[in-house]
């Protein structure tokens, strides 16, 4: 696609990108101490970052932005922000309760990605699914964990019940990583595409939550749940549909893909930068 033409047709979209890289870029320069001078009492680095992160906010709540509701763009505008937090510990985004409300919305479509993955070794060639099998072994008791931890949180969100969130979260992450590497050994291509299509709904819930869990934990909380994260996700993106983890998000939300498309993108850049 021509990028002049996709700017000139998406403006709204492509400006969000933009400012999302701005922000993202300032949020390296400060993780490595590089500040480019000082305005007032802080330096030249966090100014750039919170303007572009205020733009962004802006922007999410223009109506114009997206033909959904005011919920729905409220929702944009929580999301865009927790795409920035996991590595801008320094910008104030969605309020606890609300990403602990997120986390339990989320959930159902969680529960419904893990049935989808019990009825599918059935449609799977006879060599190919104990493959499967083995590879999904245990997703129904860590997404009933996780869905468990996400409620207990919403109903008490303190540091102890954040705590069994994050070890739910991160356990399960690692899971499907390991789940999309063996999933990897089926060759038959059809096999291999149901198997993919399964795994990566899963992975792109999973994913989701995993930020929204990272962006209300504490520098210290994600370091020590990276620590826990021995499959990167560099080593499974490979497997990871982009495209289809677009769509997810966008009909979970309520916005158009080009945005989700932009949101998944740097979730996954952020989770890699923040050591998972």
């Amino acid at each position: 696609m021509n990028p002049i033409s996709n700017i000139w047709n998406h403006p709204k979209t492509s400006t969000a990108g933009v400012l999302i890289a701005v922000a993202t870029i300032a949020g390296v320069l400060s993780q490595q101490g590089i500040t480019l001078g000082n305005v007032g009492t802080g330096t030249v680095v966090a100014l750039v970052s919170g303007l572009a992160t205020a733009l962004l906010g802006l922007l999410a709540r223009d109506p114009q932005a997206t033909s959904t509701s005011t919920g729905s763009t409220v929702k944009l505008g929580c999301w865009a922000l927790i795409a920035l937090l996991l590595q801008l510990p320094f910008v104030s985004g969605c309020s606890g309760i609300t990403v602990a409300q997120d986390i339990v919305n989320w959930t159902p479509a969680l529960q419904s990605a893990v049935a989808t993955i019990d009825s599918t070794a059935s449609l799977l060639d006879p060599v190919d699914a104990p493959v499967f099998i083995a590879a999904t072994v245990g997703f129904d008791a860590a997404s009933n964990l996780l869905v468990a931890q996400a409620k207990a949180y919403l109903a008490n969100p303190t540091a102890s019940v954040l705590a069994q969130l994050q070890a739910a979260v991160v356990a399960f992450q690692q899971q499907v990583n390991a789940s999309l590497l063996q999933a990897a050994k089926i060759t038959n291509p059809l096999s291999q595409q149901q198997v993919q299509n399964a795994i990566n709904a899963v992975a792109t819930v999973v994913l989701a939550i995993l930020a929204l869990v990272a962006s209300v934990s504490s520098k210290a909380d994600k370091a020590r749940m990276a620590a826990q994260a021995s499959i990167k996700l560099s080593r499974v993106r490979p497997y990871m549909d982009q495209d289809k983890a677009a769509v997810m998000v966008a009909g979970h939300y309520g916005q158009p893909v080009e945005w989700a498309r932009i949101q998944v993108t740097q979730v996954e850049l952020s989770a890699a930068q923040a050591g998972f």
